[in-house]
Order: structure tokens, then sequence, then C-alpha cells
């Protein structure tokens, strides 16, 4: 990229096409591959079903691969597949650049060539950023985790949902449905 030294996230989003397919962690432009078909396909089924569920009761907004600026100093910019953002902290939407925060609910799909620890690291830096809910998902498994602040990782299989818990009470996506092949 020709960049010495630590990045910062208006940087980043200076780049343009050029920083399409980069995240930031501490200052440090990170590669992120462009979704495959089955990762794009179930990240649109969750965006879908969120959305649905967060405009018809006026909650939010749902944001598909959105950066976030997590961390500054050095920054840490994620974009995860879904966020969820609270209609009451819209305001600082910016028009243009980063979310200057931590979404309320992300959503990481795994990759096939992501290590789960990675995975499961950034769900954590999520969380230290105070995303109050997080979603990783296992299209390989199956399977999926449920981070939230202060208590064990929850692991869900084929007989579970997501939950929305407190972030999006009422909101159950059975993994069921979620893996079923489509039609």
């Amino acid at each position: 990229m020709g960049t010495t030294g630590l990045v910062t996230a208006d940087a980043l989003a200076r780049m343009g096409e050029r920083g399409r397919h980069l995240e930031l962690a501490r200052g440090v432009l990170v590669p992120v591959n462009p979704p495959g078909y089955e990762h794009g396909r179930l990240a649109l089924v969750i965006g879908a079903r969120l959305l649905a569920f967060a405009e018809s009761r006026g909650l939010g907004t749902v944001l598909v691969e959105s950066g976030f600026t997590l961390f500054r100093n050095p920054d840490t910019v994620r974009g995860p597949d879904v966020s969820f953002v609270r209609r009451d902290r819209l305001s600082a939407a910016p028009r243009r650049g980063f979310f200057a925060g931590a979404p309320d609910l992300a959503v990481e799909v795994r990759s096939p060539d992501d290590a789960p620890e990675e995975v499961f690291d950034k769900a954590h830096e999520y969380l230290r950023a105070g995303t109050r809910l997080v979603w990783v998902i296992d299209p390989e498994a199956k399977t999926a985790w449920a981070y939230r602040p202060g208590s064990e990782r929850l692991t869900l299989t084929m007989d579970d949902a997501l939950d929305g818990a407190d972030v999006l009470a009422g909101f159950m996506l059975p993994l069921a449905e979620l893996f079923a092949d489509p039609v």
C-alpha cells in the first residue's frame, strides 16, 4: 500500500476502492477476502430477517459490511458481515467514513480460511468496544456462537436459534432455517 507507520480510520476511509477489502487492527491494515457464495447467502438471510424485525418495530438500522471504528490511537476498524445499531444512536452515524463506536449487534460469518481463534478474538474485540451481542456463524459445522459481555460463549446447534436477547428482544432465527438448503 505504500503506507509506513500506523494507519488511521480516516486514512482508511480516504483509500476508497484501494481500501475495499481491508480492515484496520490497531493501526495495521488487514486484508479480508471477498465473501464466498454460502457466506454471502447466510449474511443476507440474517440481515434480511433482522431488517424486517427492526424496521417493523422502529428499533434501529441493520447494515452489511459497514465499517465501525472500535478503538482509537491506534485505530481499529472492523466491518462485520451484518450489524445492528439502535435508533437512539443513529444521530451519530456519519454520512462519510465509519461509524464511531461499536454496533449493538455484530454478526461474523466464518469463512473457510478463517482460523477459529481469529474469529473468536474478533468477537471479544467487539465486546471490549461495547457491542452487546455478537453472533459467529460457522457454515461448515452448521453451528453458531453467541457472545455477551460478562458471559461465557454459548454454542448453538441445529436445534437452537439465534436470539436477539435484550438487544433485539423477541427476535429468533432457528439455525435449522438459517442453514436450510435454498430452494
